[in-house]
């Protein structure tokens, strides 16, 4: 019997001292798979995974290269990007450098898995998925959402016809996030920041986008309210500041076959509701409400049928009529899973669906949003192509 092959896989991760590049992407993905012994592909090869951080900081660097066991870091991007070693350009960076930093590794000839959104515009974002497609690089952009157990829940609903007919979604996401006067922000200052890359709807219609286009049909149209709520708060440094970007957005999504979704999405919003996202499901054979782990489901026949009546007050326990949806699976955390089926694609040479063009959607989508809110009207989505 031939021995298995190991395959070790470099990867340059530029942005890992951020939040989300640091707990989701680094500690939660890579280090993870690199502390269970890599991934076993189907015909046996192990793919194991060698990070390099790559930041601005070079002692905060030192730091969390000690702190989890890894040999090498760098404030040097263009030394790494030239190290044949390092085969896979990842960027966490914030929205406003990302798109330079990503152009220079496809022309370093790295694949590249980056954070959302790709690009601070559609013509720019289209950019990078061409360069990237006539170089004949493997590209991945973070589709997360899809993998949350709540919405992997949905999707077996979908497929096994529950919903018959589906005919809405009602999704609602946000929390309140302190402004940071009398206790700290809980988000960075650059998200309330145009000129920084900020706002919610660069930040969470992209994640939008491939909900709806991979659960429930392509979007149509978009028509969307923007909102700063909060104009003034206060920097890390507890200084005041003006909040020039968008904190809140309220979205009404046209989808193929009739199918209408609306989505709300907030920094200022105190929660009332089982999860910080949730979406409502209803077609014409049953209902679920879905969030990021949970999901519960009313079927046609388990329909109550309530008769509007002011005058008395209802009684009736609408919350006892839903049915939880088991957990079945084991479901890992969903950057991880994503890493997992990136690096298999990457390996063995097989289309990926979650690429640039597909983030480069999502870029669209939130072009569309902001455009739609400024002009007061319903923005058509065209469809994209790299031809």
């Amino acid at each position: 019997m031939s021995q298995a092959t190991t395959r070790e896989i470099g990867i340059i991760m530029n942005g890992v001292s951020g939040r989300m590049g640091y707990r989701q992407h680094l500690v939660r993905s890579i280090l993870a798979i690199r502390d269970q012994g890599g991934i076993e592909l189907a015909d046996g090869t192990r793919v194991t995974v060698k990070p390099i951080l790559v930041g601005r900081n070079e002692q905060k660097l030192a730091e969390l290269a000690a702190q989890h066991d890894i040999a090498d870091y760098t404030t040097d991007l263009d030394a790494a990007l030239a190290d044949p070693q390092w085969e896979i350009y990842a960027d966490f960076l914030v929205t406003k450098v990302r798109a330079s930093a990503i152009r220079k590794a496809i022309v370093a000839g790295k694949a590249i898995y980056t954070e959302k959104p790709t690009a601070e515009s559609l013509d720019e974002a289209l950019e990078l998925a061409r360069l990237a497609k006539d170089a004949g690089i493997k590209t991945g952009v973070v589709h997360d959402k899809l993998y949350l157990p709540g919405l992997q829940k949905l999707k077996r609903l979908i497929d096994s016809g529950f919903f018959g007919r589906i005919l809405s979604v009602r999704g609602e996401f946000g929390y309140w996030v302190f402004e940071g006067d009398w206790q700290p922000a809980q988000r960075p200052s650059w998200n309330y920041r145009t000129e920084d890359g900020g706002g919610i709807i660069s930040d969470m219609f992209p994640h939008w986008n491939y909900v709806l286009e991979n659960l429930f049909g392509e979007v149509k149209s978009v028509y969307a309210q923007a909102a700063t709520h909060i104009p003034e708060r206060w920097d890390e440094k507890g200084e005041k500041y003006t909040a020039t970007a968008e904190d809140a957005a309220y979205g009404i999504f046209e989808l193929d076959g009739g199918i209408v979704a609306e989505i709300n999405s907030s920094w200022t919003v105190r929660v009332n509701r089982d999860e910080l996202v949730e979406f409502q499901v209803d077609g014409t054979h049953g209902s679920a409400v879905v969030g990021l782990f949970g999901a519960k489901i009313q079927s046609r026949n388990a329909t109550p049928k309530p008769v509007w009546n002011p005058d008395l007050e209802d009684s009736h326990d609408y919350d006892e009529d839903w049915q939880s949806v088991p957990t079945n699976d084991v479901f890992l955390n969903g950057f991880r899973q994503q890493w997992e089926e990136y690096l298999t694609s990457y390996v063995e040479g097989t289309d990926y669906p979650f690429d640039l063009l597909a983030g480069a959607k999502g870029v669209q989508f939130a072009e569309a949003g902001l455009t739609s809110s400024a002009e007061g009207r319903k923005v058509t989505i065209e469809p994209l192509s790299l031809s």
